[in-house]
């Protein structure tokens, strides 16, 4: 018995080491400095904005965004692409550098308006990645290092919703279940006050509380490391 308590100690020992070890370098990868901002009108309850990229030009990133990181590595590389398989034919937008730094995470930005409560909307279809193949979506973003994130991970088969702070991500919430790669997805989150409520393909997968960023911020695109990922049918609604 006393082997067997030792290997448990033991055990949850190296566990607490690994753990810190994570946290370490978490920490150590988010001191990117952003860029401020350019401010947006906050949008009334009832306003609206739709993207499908389908009337901006292949290889361009698209009109009214720009592309931004969270982290260290390269640079994101957003474009827009043709995709015989895009929900809303003939563009898609996508995530195309492929950037192993792990703790990096690529932004598209939208710059028409900023929106306090919500209901936000995208189709994504993971590609490919060795270190991830995820997508996801920001909302009441402030800067490059500050905002809400839920994202679907191919790789992990897991949801998760995240706040993100002076560079810095922590989990509050999520859930686990296949994400399949090669397949168009829908994301939807509604953010009304500090309730979030995240949707996958329809379904709700989490419903969580939190009061870190109470006020209207951008909304945009996120991936992660190397993640490939195509996004069509941006959609979001104030509320």
């Amino acid at each position: 018995m006393k082997r067997i308590l030792g290997i448990l100690a033991a055990v949850g020992a190296l566990l607490a080491v690994i753990w810190m070890i994570l946290e370490f370098r978490e920490r150590r990868y988010s001191s990117y400095a952003s860029q401020p901002e350019t401010p947006a009108p906050q949008q009334s309850a009832g306003a609206s904005f739709a993207y499908n990229f389908d009337s901006d030009a292949v290889s361009t990133l698209p009109a009214r965004f720009h592309s931004a990181r969270t982290g260290k590595g390269a640079e994101s590389k957003w474009v827009v692409m043709a995709d015989p398989t895009a929900p809303s034919k003939p563009n898609v937008v996508a995530q195309t550098s492929t950037d192993t730094t792990d703790y990096r995470f690529p932004l598209l930005i939208a710059d028409e308006g900023s929106f306090k409560d919500l209901e936000l909307s995208v189709r994504f279809k993971a590609v490919s990645g060795e270190v991830d193949r995820a997508g996801g979506l920001v909302f009441r973003l402030k800067d490059a290092n500050n905002y809400y994130i839920v994202r679907a991970n191919a790789l992990e088969d897991n949801y998760r919703l995240y706040h993100v702070v002076a560079g810095d991500r922590r989990q509050f919430a999520g859930a686990n279940f296949k994400v399949t790669v090669g397949e168009w997805h829908e994301l939807r989150v509604d953010a009304v006050g500090n309730k979030i409520v995240c949707y996958y393909d329809g379904a709700k997968k989490i419903e969580a509380t939190d009061d870190i960023f109470k006020d209207a911020g951008k909304v945009g695109l996120w991936t992660k490391a190397d993640s490939v990922t195509y996004f069509d049918d941006l959609r979001v609604v104030g509320k």
